[in-house]
């Protein structure tokens, strides 16, 4: 099976390139190879590598720049997914794209279901709700929602606090504000599973098991970097309220996503959030080796 990874550079992307099966002849085309939001560039690779899947790791996730630049982000996630699903859908191929939490407005008390009324409160949410609409316009598309996604490339939350923990002497992170961690390499396992299984069609969640706060995430990320060696010391982390933290973007909530059907149809086991972090950061050089 021949598969087109796009946004290949990225921190998905590069959990995706690092984990490719051994039955796959991968393409791994990087944001300078394949510019999505250009729809004669998305026909000429598709036409050129003919792949029987495509898995769109490509995206706009600047949250709050996004209210500024929406139309960039527009663009990217939106437009351009549509761009891939005509190009998927002429020449055959099985297109898997990742979404995300913030189609959500985050005023539920339980997990969301793939079913669930989206309700984006941010443009990028918007964009992203746009982009499933227009990914689900090929009929064997599969659409994959993940939360608070990290890995050890780029920049996301576990990063930037391994960073900030590094170079302050207090911190103060949000406590009001629950969802569920993912590591990219947990997701890009699953999205490895359904682009092999073309009948696995529509909207899909997936998210590392169990639930936290911001804060309650930044304070497993201190314990388990500092007992690794990835951080000399335990600075203070205070709990903060949303009020507290203002942003341009009202984040959602509660964003917690149920991911039943995904682990009944692919036979899989969600790793606990904690266990996924404690896995990660066991991939970190620790200071004394750099």
């Amino acid at each position: 099976m021949r598969v087109l990874i796009t946004g290949a550079g990225g921190q998905l992307g590069s959990e995706l390139v690092e984990t490719t099966p051994s039955t796959v002849e991968l393409v791994a085309l990087d944001h300078n190879a394949l510019d999505i939001s250009d729809s004669e560039d998305v026909h000429r690779s598709i036409a050129a590598h003919r792949p029987d899947a495509i898995i769109n790791a490509a995206a706009y996730t600047a949250v709050d720049r996004a209210e500024e630049e929406w139309e960039a982000a527009w663009s990217i996630n939106g437009d351009a997914v549509g761009h891939l699903a005509r190009e998927a859908a002429g020449f055959g191929a099985r297109l898997v794209h990742v979404s995300t939490d913030f189609v959500f407005d985050g005023t539920a008390t339980e997990p969301y279901c793939p079913q669930a009324r989206a309700n984006p409160r941010s443009e990028y949410g918007a964009s992203k709700l746009e982009g499933e609409l227009r990914a689900l316009e090929s009929p064997s598309s599969a659409v994959v929602r993940a939360s608070r996604v990290f890995s050890r490339h780029g920049d996301n939350f576990v990063t930037t606090m391994l960073r900030l923990m590094g170079e302050r002497d207090e911190l103060t992170v949000v406590d009001d504000q629950t969802g569920s961690p993912t590591w990219a390499r947990t997701l890009a396992g699953v999205l490895w599973r359904f682009a092999a299984r073309p009948e696995l069609t529509g909207i899909w969640h997936w998210s590392d098991a169990g639930s936290c706060t911001w804060h309650e995430w930044a304070l497993a990320i201190q314990e388990q970097a500092t007992e690794r060696g990835l951080l000399e010391r335990a600075i203070p982390i205070k709990p903060v309220p949303t009020s507290g933290f203002p942003t341009p973007v009202a984040r959602p909530a509660y964003s917690v996503l149920d991911s039943a059907a995904t682990c009944a149809a692919l036979d899989v086991e969600q790793v606990p959030w904690e266990d996924a972090l404690g896995s990660m950061l066991d991939q970190m050089p620790t200071p004394a080796s750099l």
